[in-house]
């Protein structure tokens, strides 16, 4: 029997509202940004009084640790479902891909770092420090992996290949790239992918 079918009616409808508000909130992420999103906003996009959106989180930065701490539990869930024989730099490019079209159908949000309010938020959340560890660990054990194999430059320190990759999601010529209306969103993300892993010199 799994989890939902044990909870009570109440409990599920809770959750279901919880997962509507989620769901509103990574929308407003990543079409306005954190700066521009409101509660309101939130409460609207869920359908939903913005008093029973407090019922289930008390902030705004609460609600932006909620969005990454799931966002993070499906990028490590992609990672895992990967079959163990895939060589680490597919795994890693495969990442990338997920990334990069989950932010073309907009649902990736893209948190800024400017702000001191949300980074001591989110650095105070056990819950999202510990995906975010998690997700380091698994990242750099791919890298590591892909250097013994020569497929990435050895001589590169392993967080600095890590969060050259995380810069990648968040990178503007996304928007940029689609904007011409020159490539399908398939072509964008090829042509990063390509860029991040096999650089700008001819071959691939």
């Amino acid at each position: 029997m799994g989890i939902i079918s044990r909870l009570t009616v109440r409990q599920q409808q809770n959750r279901v509202r919880e997962e509507a508000i989620l769901d509103a909130t990574r929308a407003m992420l990543a079409r306005k940004g954190y700066d521009l999103m409101t509660v309101d906003e939130v409460a609207a996009e869920a359908g939903i009084a913005k008093a029973s959106l407090y019922k289930h989180f008390g902030s705004k930065e609460s609600l932006a640790a909620a969005v990454m701490i799931r966002l993070l539990d499906q990028a490590l869930a992609f990672i895992d479902g990967l079959p163990p024989e895939m060589p680490p730099a597919d795994k890693m490019q495969g990442l990338l891909r997920w990334a990069l079209d989950l932010r073309l159908e907009g649902g990736l949000p893209l948190l800024p770092s400017t702000s001191s309010t949300l980074q001591f938020n989110m650095l105070s959340n056990r819950e999202y420090v510990k995906r975010i560890l998690d997700m380091n660990a698994r990242m750099t054990t791919l890298v590591a992996a892909a250097q013994a194999q020569g497929v990435i430059d050895p001589e590169l320190p392993a967080d600095v290949v890590v969060f050259a990759l995380y810069a990648r999601t968040c990178d503007p010529a996304v928007e940029y790239l689609r904007m011409t209306g020159h490539y399908t969103n398939q072509q964008v993300i090829d042509y990063l992918v390509r860029v991040a892993f096999a650089g700008l010199r001819g071959g691939r």
